[in-house]
């Protein structure tokens, strides 16, 4: 055996001091605080302008976000939004799922609209699990199940990403890094994952050996792009001075764990995702912003305590243009909800918000806002895990004035009326972290930045 060690044989007495470790790059992170859709692809782009690298932790071509350059609208699912950024890193990290006829579908659309030079930009982590044409089948015919046994389904949007984070968890799953490895080894275990799926779901069709030479052109495709993720991150975040910025996809009540379980989706979309979707440690993380809209939306099934199942819940629809990105399904929505918010400030420790689409409510006579819920009358001191009881909650709301003024031309502060300073401000305080953004409209512009 090599000793390559340095010699501590004739060392002062006490040993050697240990150097301090030098400033390092801390990420800044961005995160839904809701149940998704609440605008973190435009604040993300706006922070991405002067980033060195844009990185996605969890979750795969489930998300969507929307980021108008220029007049153009580019629509991400698997890419960062820091891809449009010519001077940006772009990765796709270890607890991305990624389906990789997606990924190239995706940068097609793209390229079309004038996306260039992406493939010396985009990193892709060794460690990402690869999601299968076989998994997106079944998971539309678990929900097909779900509705036919229990009368209700999940709502998933069917990109494969639940079961394929369930081979992940069942250790079955397939990486990036054994895509490029020896191909043989790689087909045998690709059949039998096949023939497992095809024995639990008789009804699925898989042509393998198609897939296979399919498979076989994408590591082709992406093997110039494929790296050590934790060791790119490192030296990342201990090298020369950088931008990181961290794009979380979906959002707090959306958390596997501290979501509104069952109907969530199948990643840590809170702040503990960053570390274990990127393998950095917890000392790296700098800022963590979260984004809310200044009412609330949810798309699928599932609780909703602030819902307008009214002529306030459609106006805000309409106005608000809520429909999803990945699925073209009607948003559901409601007031603000700031037990939700305060519960996702709990879990991921925001040091600032990002209040987005305030124009919207520049109609309205009156605006509420749920401070706390209720069950028999009694106020409830904490966010119920259970979803019969979150069902059964009853919201109590503290209600402002409207502002009945057009918002959307509003650059700085005070540009905006003072009922609407007055509903930012009630939010702030209510949540106990500031509100860093306020968002009057579609554009980058469109973000008024407060301090």
């Amino acid at each position: 055996m090599r000793n390559d060690h340095r010699s501590y044989t004739n060392l002062p007495a006490g040993g050697v001091k240990r150097p301090r470790a030098e400033s390092m790059n801390r990420v800044t992170v961005v995160l839904g605080a809701q149940w998704g859709d609440e605008g973190k692809g435009k604040v993300v782009d706006l922070l991405a302008t002067e980033s060195d690298i844009v990185c996605r932790c969890q979750g795969g071509n489930n998300a969507g976000h929307t980021v108008v350059v220029e007049g153009t609208e580019y629509d991400f699912h698997l890419l960062p939004s820091g891809i449009i950024n010519t001077k940006c890193i772009s990765l796709i990290g270890n607890g991305v799922v990624i389906h990789l006829p997606g990924l190239f579908e995706e940068i097609d659309k793209n390229e079309k609209k004038g996306l260039k030079g992406w493939e010396k930009r985009l990193i892709i982590s060794d460690r990402a699990h690869i999601v299968f044409d076989f998994h997106q089948a079944v998971d539309g015919m678990q929900e097909v199940q779900r509705q036919a046994q229990e009368g209700k389904n999940i709502g998933t949007t069917k990109k494969g990403i639940g079961p394929a984070y369930s081979c992940k968890a069942s250790r079955t799953g397939l990486r990036i890094c054994d895509l490029l490895a020896d191909f043989k080894e790689f087909s045998a275990r690709f059949k039998n994952l096949a023939q497992q799926f095809q024995s639990m779901y008789p009804a699925l069709k898989i042509d393998i050996d198609g897939e296979l030479k399919k498979l076989k052109d994408y590591a082709d495709r992406i093997r110039p792009m494929v790296r050590d993720g934790v060791y790119f991150m490192y030296d990342a975040i201990n090298g020369p001075p950088k931008k990181i910025l961290v794009e979380g996809a979906n959002a707090a009540l959306l958390d596997i764990d501290f979501g509104t379980y069952p109907f969530v989706t199948s990643s840590n979309c809170t702040v503990g995702g960053v570390c274990t979707g990127l393998g950095i440690p917890p000392t790296n993380i700098g800022d963590v912003y979260g984004v809310s809209k200044a009412y609330t939306t949810r798309v699928g099934i599932g609780a909703f305590p602030t819902e307008q199942l009214n002529a306030i819940g459609e106006l805000l629809q309409t106005r608000g243009h809520e429909v999803g990105v990945t699925t073209g399904r009607k948003r559901r929505c409601g007031w603000l909800d700031l037990v939700i918010l305060r519960y996702a400030h709990m879990i991921n420790g925001f040091t600032a918000i990002a209040l987005t689409k305030l124009d919207i409510l520049d109609v309205l006579d009156e605006i509420k806002v749920g401070v706390a819920y209720k069950l028999n009358g009694k106020r409830i001191p904490h966010f119920p895990a259970n979803m019969e009881v979150l069902q059964k909650v009853e919201v109590e709301y503290e209600t402002f004035p409207g502002w009945k003024t057009d918002t959307s031309a509003a650059r700085k502060w005070n540009d905006l009326p003072p009922k609407a300073q007055n509903y930012i401000r009630f939010v702030e305080n209510h949540i106990g972290v500031p509100i860093k953004w306020v968002g009057v409209g579609k554009s980058r512009e469109c973000m008024i930045q407060m301090f």
